[in-house]
């Protein structure tokens, strides 16, 4: 069956391995966020700490990141590093390049997100007897949460369209799987078109439960 220049039937035969990629696409996207938000939390804490070392560290880290082209720090991490002798497969360098790259930027959404909170609320606890740390996990950081669900979410679909890049290392993630597949049979349109509306689909989702979850944090907090 066709329709205008698809060929449904063409498309339903390259399904199964475009869906075995966009699978693929989701997995990478979830551990990157996951070990992002580790690592953005740490970085965070570290550029709004008193230690002089650590806010340079912390400073020094998401410059040099958000400065560098993920597709550059990719590769780097395959090529550059398998020339030193550390041989690492793609699966590991997908899920270290893009945490790296996301915990730039998710420690930034997280410094924004501590600081908006009133400073009192910190002097107040820490007059209760809490320690920083303490005044931090127990006071600060849940009212900070809130706020840092709509950029979060922002960047957790950045990074899942972001994931593309990793088909430069062989990655067989969605686009890669849609590159295979237009290399074998020579039929782009269908193929591209087809791992678009996926790209689509995925990105649509997610955000839907994204601003599902802001709304009911809305009416929790009684907004």
């Amino acid at each position: 069956m066709h329709l205008g220049p698809l060929d449904i039937d063409f498309i339903l035969t390259i399904l199964p391995n475009l869906l075995t990629g966009a699978f693929m696409t989701i997995k990478l996207t979830f551990f990157a966020i996951v070990f992002g938000t580790i690592i953005g939390l740490f970085v965070a804490l570290a550029k709004i700490s008193g230690i002089k070392v650590l806010r340079w560290a912390g400073g020094i880290y998401t410059w040099v990141i958000r400065g560098i082209p993920l597709l550059l720090q990719l590769m780097f991490l395959y090529y550059g590093l398998a020339f030193a002798g550390i041989l690492l497969d793609e699966f590991t360098v997908a899920i270290i390049g893009l945490s790296v790259c996301g915990g730039a930027y998710i420690a930034e959404i997280i410094r924004a997100g501590i600081l908006s909170i009133d400073r009192g609320q910190m002097e107040a606890a820490m007059s209760l007897g809490m320690s920083y740390a303490q005044a931090m996990r127990r006071v600060i950081l849940p009212q900070a949460y809130r706020r840092l669900l709509p950029p979060m979410g922002n960047e957790f679909i950045t990074l899942m369209k972001d994931s593309a890049l990793v088909s430069v290392i062989c990655m067989t993630e969605l686009l890669r799987a849609a590159t295979l597949l237009q290399n074998a049979t020579f039929r782009p349109i269908e193929i591209f078109v087809t791992a678009g509306l996926m790209y689509l689909i995925m990105t649509t989702f997610f955000t839907a439960i994204f601003n599902r979850l802001e709304k009911r944090l809305a009416v929790s907090d009684g907004e």
